[in-house]
């Protein structure tokens, strides 16, 4: 019945849209759309497709193809180069940005927005300034989320620990998680308070909690892209690591669960661990596996430092238009861009997804408000976006992918007792800083 509803609100607010798109034409222009959710976020992808080419029936049709996960698609970019890219609009992930600016594959978001006098007020403030260099918004945001604590309240409940205050630090983390163990008789340990994934994504979010930069050039936002990190030089990089091997190394009070979150993200709606980490696209498939086995409670991402006065930046993915050389293909794409960051759309999104609406009158719906009554953990994310500040809007790197996973790469040799902190924090900036070295010497 929603999905319904959904339709029928498009066809009257998007109607003057369509009228005035286009005129008569012999056949729709047929643009493609390459995107990477899987799962209930690829259904509702596909109802929010099919209801717009309903909507634009013979003005335009969009062609959707699943390209796997991020890095498959900006693979697929990469190696097929502007002359022979089959796409008018892909999905990128949010570390896919300084690449497609230095590509010049793409079209501005700007480009469009000047031609038409389009408000980009209407975009949430925190989320337009990633994608914004130089004063331009180079892609439309789209599936925009940060990092959260999500924990059992149950569990806290069990141990006497107030279920609607989390820890804000990972000095209370520590002294939660203690607390939050349950063993055996045999003194088997049954549940860990806390346990958490090797996602090198965290990293990058705890240099900017510490209000610090990822690497130099004006966090790589400068005239000039960024040419080494400076996670090394700025202390920030040690202090997270000096986290992980204190709690999983020395006193191995947290479970470390592997590289990537699928483990972690398991185990905590298993019950075998009370506190985990994990983005806000997740909220709503873990509501959903968690079902009635607990209450699930979540709290803003957690600090480093318990004085730590930084913020949260953008994860998730944004639209990009090729540069196609097609008028009207790219005002098609623009048409279809529009449309998804539509405010009725944007709720939809929502609700079915856990990312953020990034189109402010999204909050002024009565589908959102519904959803946020319904579940409430949805509103954390929201605070915690609006209570970053603008400065922390995150580092741009062209070689982020394979930074990342040296991340994940050092920070195990760390945990499994193969280098101390200093050696780890070293060795990661060197490996980082010879891909970038690289990348800009043959770009």
């Amino acid at each position: 019945m929603k999905k319904k509803l959904l339709s029928l609100v498009m066809l009257v607010v998007m109607g003057l849209s369509v009228v005035s798109f286009a005129g008569a034409q012999a056949a729709p222009i047929e643009i493609v759309f390459w995107h990477s959710m899987g799962g209930v976020n690829g259904e509702a992808i596909t109802k929010m497709v099919e209801d717009f080419n309903a909507l634009y029936e013979g003005k335009i049709k969009v062609n959707m193809e699943f390209q796997g996960t991020y890095d498959d698609a900006i693979a697929k970019i990469m190696a097929a180069g502007m002359s022979a890219l089959p796409v008018d609009v892909v999905q990128i992930y949010d570390i896919g940005t300084r690449f497609m600016i230095d590509s010049g594959w793409a079209k501005p978001m700007q480009a469009f927005i000047d031609a038409e006098g389009y408000d980009i007020t209407q975009i949430e403030p925190n989320i337009a300034a990633y994608y914004t260099v130089d004063g331009r918004l180079y892609s439309m945001p789209f599936n925009s989320s940060t990092p959260l604590l999500y924990y059992n309240k149950d569990a806290f409940r069990e141990v006497g620990l107030d279920p609607d205050v989390p820890p804000k630090n990972f000095d209370e983390i520590l002294e939660m998680a203690r607390k939050l163990e349950v063993r055996d008789d045999a003194n088997n340990l049954t549940r860990s308070g806390f346990g958490m994934g090797n996602y090198g994504w965290f990293f990058e979010q705890w240099v900017g909690k510490q209000g610090k930069a990822y690497v130099d050039n004006g966090n790589g936002r400068g005239e000039k892209p960024a040419a080494k990190v400076v996670f090394d030089e700025n202390g920030a990089g040690k202090d997270i690591l000096n986290i992980w091997h204190k709690f999983l190394v020395e006193e191995k009070v947290f479970d470390y669960l592997g590289q990537g979150n699928d483990n972690a993200k398991q185990a905590f709606i298993s019950g075998n661990i009370a506190m985990t980490l994990e983005s806000t696209a997740a909220l709503k498939s873990l509501l959903v596996n968690i079902g009635d086995s607990f209450e699930l409670g979540t709290g803003y991402f957690p600090n480093i430092n318990a004085g730590d006065e930084g913020g949260v930046s953008i994860g998730g993915g944004s639209l990009w238009a090729l540069a196609s050389g097609d008028e009207a293909k790219e005002e098609a794409a623009w048409e279809f861009i529009k449309y998804m960051i539509s405010p009725e759309v944007q709720a939809f999104w929502n609700a079915q997804s856990g990312y953020f609406p990034i189109t402010v009158a999204t909050h002024d719906l009565d589908a959102f408000k519904e959803n946020i009554l319904k579940y409430p953990q949805f509103q954390t994310a929201i605070d915690q976006l609006h209570d970053t500040s603008a400065e922390y809007v995150g580092s741009l790197l062209s070689v982020f992918p394979e930074a990342r996973q040296l991340v994940q790469t050092y920070t195990e040799k760390l945990i499994q007792g193969e280098m101390d902190v200093d050696a780890t924090v070293a060795g990661l900036a060197e490996k980082i800083n010879s891909a970038i070295e690289i990348y800009n010497l043959t770009n």
